[in-house]
């Protein structure tokens, strides 16, 4: 059975860092192309950042410099840093699995960035 789970999430004031985590099991994780997309309340899901099997990362232009996604493929794991973080960050994140037409997504887990 395929499960992603996100975790790490919480309420940070501006400026400050949180560390999300997505755990994966059930399908061969280092295949997989993992991002960290968000979906803020009335606004559509947008890709925050990607890192592929080789390690190669691309970053949307709003977390750039802020943000870093890595994995460990020993852990099946994909990780996301969140710097300096700021109120326009509030949303669920959440991670997503692709490898060709297989794609996974996870249940998601809050970021409030609030003083």
């Amino acid at each position: 059975q395929v499960q992603l789970v996100e975790s790490g999430g919480g309420l940070v004031q501006p400026g400050g860092s949180l560390r999300l985590s997505c755990a994966a099991s059930g399908f061969t994780f280092s295949s997989y192309v993992m991002s960290w997309y968000r979906q803020a309340p009335g606004k559509e899901r947008e890709l925050v950042a990607s890192i592929g099997t080789g390690g190669t990362t691309y970053y949307a232009d709003s977390v750039k410099g802020r943000f870093t996604i890595s994995r460990d493929d020993a852990k099946n794991t994909v990780y996301l840093q969140m710097n300096s973080l700021k109120p326009e960050d509030t949303a669920i994140y959440y991670c997503k699995a692709v490898r060709g037409k297989e794609i996974y997504w996870g249940q998601g887990t809050q970021v409030t960035v609030s003083s």
